[in-house]
């Protein structure tokens, strides 16, 4: 019966939300003028529609849709349509295509030294002979396994070959079983290949074992895959290497990467990098001190940032007294009385600034329509109370996010988060059940690469510091609790509009950076897959190698309407320990395109950065 209900409260909200359609509207540029004649789509066979000479359009869309704007000359954007959705003004940028053979001075492409200092905490690097390979720039397809993906069943690479990549033929077994003996004369030596001329065409065949990784050639001339560990060449496959040994292993099978490898490297190359062979990298690494990154330009303030703020806020703040004050609110109200932005800088400035909770809340639920069927000003909301500590105010907000939105994944961490904060660890870990049970039950979409690694760590700091509260101590030694490898300071960023685009910039104490981009531009598929699963959240890692004052700045690009967004940043001082401690702060954002301010953190640190 409880998961009947489960299934009621899911399934119901969400076939509503499908079966609703919606005018959107908007206008399309170029980031300086309208763009007329882009031709605007749903896909699937739904509306389609062109922009005006002023670059505006409007089209019919159901929630979970996906709009496509395209034109000519211009990169193609595809943009799903979510429940509030209602104002799309996106911006196209131009789709310059890459020549071939010519020199690009200040290339972006990352040299071998860039990349040797990326190794240990990028799993997508592999080391061959010839120095380092990225997985996901290098050409082609590049299948790949690392060190947690391999468990200690298989006797050799020959079993562990065999039973995890398809598609693969391999020839003979790990006591040495297989075809005859090679007649071929091969030798190797510190990675350098000697090989009898008139015997190498007959060597593949003929070997106890052999691994294939491409189709034949013929029949009687069949290539073997090489093997390159720790950059030392193999011909027969290496059945000697401890399979726990091995950090990570590439499969090169097309001729782009392995032509280095010359005539042996024909049938693909096996790449493989022991623990032995690799670099230590317990500690994280900074990121913007791997690049020639130096803080150059302005950056906005926050009080330069609050400057350029409406007439209503400027006035508020200028307000001699509570009285004057409150006289100010009432000049604006009701030409305001629409904007929800309006009322929460009201309710923060008599709240934080006048101690005037009272008024503060009258404010609030004067225009409580503004956020009762609105999960983005509601969110904004529940940011605000949880940074004032109302944890109470906050738990109803995000009750009537999960109530709006149950099929997003964020609802449960927000929800989750929130009964923790107010001691009720046991309902705490019961939203993560939950949501791990829709998971299963294929009722809502699963992200392993960016959102479940946050809930995961959520989960288990919870565990970590709070199993008392949750299992009774009879069963308390059956809990598994993943050992929490980290130790710092956390920083977990939310953003309330999930259109939002932005670039966060981190600046170590020797004043160089790295930015995390958030949009369309630079990582369309992120943003689409964070629509899909319901989240809007990055984690960053800090530990004390550097110390100083790290500075977090913001460049805001807007969320494609002329409203603000709401970030909230959680910041956790150490972190994975028993003195574990964290701090709430909610920034607006709505000045764009200039580098602001957020906030410094003074000890040491090291960005560790997904």
């Amino acid at each position: 019966m409880k998961y009947f209900w489960i299934l009621l409260m899911f399934i119901g909200p969400l076939a509503m939300a499908q079966q609703d359609q919606k005018t959107i509207r908007g206008t399309v540029s170029d980031g300086r003028v309208p763009l007329s004649d882009v031709a605007i789509t749903v896909e699937g066979g739904g509306a389609s529609t062109f922009s005006d000479a002023s670059g505006a359009y409007s089209i019919t869309a159901r929630p979970g849709d996906v709009v496509r704007y395209t034109y000519q000359g211009m990169k193609t954007l595809r943009i799903r349509v979510e429940d509030v959705t209602r104002i799309l003004s996106p911006t196209m940028a131009m789709d310059v295509a890459e020549l071939e053979e010519v020199v690009v001075v200040g290339s972006n492409r990352k040299s071998q030294r860039d990349l040797d200092r990326e190794y240990v905490i990028n799993e997508r690097l592999i080391r061959t002979a010839y120095g380092i390979l990225n997985a996901d720039t290098a050409p082609g397809n590049i299948r790949f396994m690392n060190e947690d993906d391999i468990t200690p069943i298989y006797l050799c690479i020959l079993d562990l070959l065999r039973n995890r990549f398809a598609g693969i033929r391999v020839v003979g077994d790990c006591a040495g079983g297989g075809a005859p003996p090679s007649t071929g004369q091969i030798t190797n030596i510190q990675g350098v290949v000697q090989s009898d001329a008139d015997s190498f065409s007959e060597f593949e065949d003929l070997a106890p074992q052999r691994v294939y990784i491409r189709g034949t050639s013929s029949i009687f001339n069949q290539r073997a895959a090489l093997f390159d560990v720790d950059g030392q060449i193999f011909l027969d496959p290496p059945i000697w290497l401890d399979i726990n040994q091995i950090k990570r292993l590439a499969i090169l099978n097309n001729f782009a990467t392995t032509t280095q490898y010359g005539n042996l490297g024909a049938g693909g190359v096996i790449v493989i990098n022991t623990l032995a062979g690799s670099p230590k990298g317990g500690r994280l690494k900074d990121q913007a001190r791997l690049r020639n990154n130096f803080q150059t330009g302005p950056i906005l303030s926050r009080a330069s940032v609050e400057a350029g703020e409406p007439t209503y806020y400027q006035e508020l703040n200028a307000a001699a007294s509570a009285t004057d004050a409150m006289a100010v609110y009432e000049k604006y109200a009701s030409r305001y009385a629409s904007s929800p932005y309006f009322v929460m800088d009201a309710y923060r400035h008599f709240y934080e600034d006048r101690g005037d909770q009272a008024f503060a809340d009258e404010i609030v639920s004067s225009h409580s329509y503004l956020f009762s069927k609105n999960p983005v000003n509601m969110k904004a909301l529940a940011y605000i109370y949880e940074s004032q500590s109302r944890t109470d105010k906050a738990h109803e907000a995000y009750k009537e996010v999960m109530r709006m939105r149950p099929n997003y994944g964020q609802s449960y961490m927000d929800l989750a988060n929130s009964y923790r904060d107010l001691g009720r660890y046991d309902n705490a870990a019961a939203q993560y059940k939950r949501y791990d049970y829709l998971v299963e039950e294929n009722l809502i979409p699963v992200d392993t690469t960016d959102f479940v690694p946050i809930l995961n760590r959520e989960y288990n700091n919870l565990l970590f510091l709070h199993q008392a509260g949750i299992v009774s101590p009879s069963n308390r030694e059956s809990l598994y609790v993943e050992e929490e490898t980290f130790q710092g300071t956390r920083l977990v960023f939310e953003w309330n509009d999930g259109e939002a685009e932005f670039d966060l910039q981190f600046v170590n104490p020797e004043n160089q950076y790295h930015i995390w981009k958030h949009s369309l531009a630079s990582d369309a598929e992120r943003i689409m897959r964070e629509k899909e699963i319901g989240f809007n959240a990055e984690e960053f890692l800090i530990d004390s190698s550097l110390p100083g004052t790290w500075e977090i700045n913001v460049r805001y690009y807007g969320n494609k309407s002329l409203s603000p967004t709401y970030v909230k940043v959680t910041i956790y001082d150490n972190y994975g320990t028993r003195s574990q401690r964290k701090e709430v702060r909610v920034f607006k954002l709505s000045l764009k395109d200039t580098n602001q301010r957020l906030f410094t953190l003074t000890k040491g640190a090291t960005v560790a950065l997904n």
